[in-house]
């Protein structure tokens, strides 16, 4: 693979997530050419229906399995030159009431697939990981983000399985030169996300006129971006990004928890009393802000999508799209 030019093949785990059906669209239209093959173990976040009749492609194969299943994880690294690792369990508050499943997947999986592909000694590995691990800012310190060099903090379960899967990618570029690199990404939105995350849930209460949920005060901080900005920029270090870098994905979009529930409310045209104030989760971080300059001046890359127009199109995608809720809904329902 040469820089700018798109790998063979590429593995990409997770790909029925939202985040990983994304990538995984947006690669097979911009890179017909490219054999794609896909890994998901289908759990309750992870459904077929996101990615739609991609896998009748002839350049697509999907897999149903675990990253942490060795043997079938090793039989896949051999016929790619390239594996993207979207596979994660992500759910904050599942972490709290659950950290087990996210060490096993975020960080016995990672490792499981790190392995498998130095032995393949595929091209690059590339871990998609998040601004979590950086832990939180305070929200007076405003003009203060987060950057590369930045110590990680991370506060919740999660966070901090995804900081030591990180952390293991980095020691396979640091003791054996194997190409890796990060991404870390800020708060995703978009059609497809699954139920529990902050957005969807809020806009799919409110449709139904349902009291929709906000953790203590509602201003804890977050920088939002389209899931399909974040996939053009996992696509951009698929292409160009340099081994042993981690490359932080930010839209400059900061917006307090309550101005989110207000705007959804609004686009659905639902009373602000709808809003029901609930008790703070534990070690809930009161600010996520990153830096990306770093992404953008050395692989060209920029977010597209305005927040405006992105959570507009967002709520309208929910609304037209009670199949895929229901699909998806009753999937998880039986697993």
């Amino acid at each position: 693979m040469t820089a700018d030019r798109p790998p063979e093949s590429i593995l990409i785990t997770g790909a029925a997530g939202f985040i990983g059906s994304a990538l995984t669209r947006r690669i097979a239209d911009a890179w017909p050419q490219t054999r794609l093959l896909l890994l998901d173990n289908l759990s309750y976040a992870g459904h077929l229906a996101n990615l739609g009749d991609l896998t009748q492609r002839p350049t697509v194969r999907f897999v149903e399995g675990d990253i942490v299943d060795e043997a079938c994880v090793t039989g896949l690294m051999r016929d790619v030159a390239v594996c993207v690792n979207v596979a994660a369990q992500t759910h904050v508050d599942r972490s709290i009431s659950g950290p087990q499943a996210f060490t096993r997947t975020n960080v016995l999986g990672t490792q499981t697939l790190l392995e498998a592909a130095r032995q393949a000694k595929i091209d690059k590995f590339i871990q998609i990981s998040t601004d979590e691990v950086y832990g939180s800012l305070p929200l007076e310190a405003e003009g203060v983000r987060f950057d590369e060099a930045s110590p990680i903090d991370p506060s919740s379960p999660y966070a901090a399985s995804k900081a030591a899967a990180d952390l293991l990618a980095l020691s396979y570029w640091k003791t054996w030169g194997f190409p890796v690199c990060i991404t870390r990404c800020s708060n995703n939105y978009g059609p497809r996300q699954f139920p529990e995350k902050l957005i969807p849930l809020f806009i799919l209460n409110a449709m139904a006129g349902r009291p929709v949920p906000v953790y203590g005060d509602g201003l804890n901080v977050r920088d939002w971006i389209h899931v399909e900005d974040h996939a053009s920029a996992v696509m951009r270090v698929i292409l160009a990004g340099q081994s042993g870098r981690v490359y932080n994905v930010g839209a400059d979009n900061e917006q307090p928890n309550l101005a989110i529930t207000r705007r959804i409310l609004a686009l659905l045209n639902q009373p602000e009393s709808l809003m029901m104030f609930v008790a703070d989760r534990p070690g809930h971080d009161r600010r996520y802000a990153i830096e990306s300059g770093r992404i953008r001046e050395e692989l060209g890359w920029r977010p597209r999508v305005s927040f405006e127009e992105g959570l507009r199109q967002t709520v309208d995608w929910y609304r037209e799209n009670s199949a895929w809720l229901q699909a998806v809904t009753a999937d998880a329902a039986a697993r």
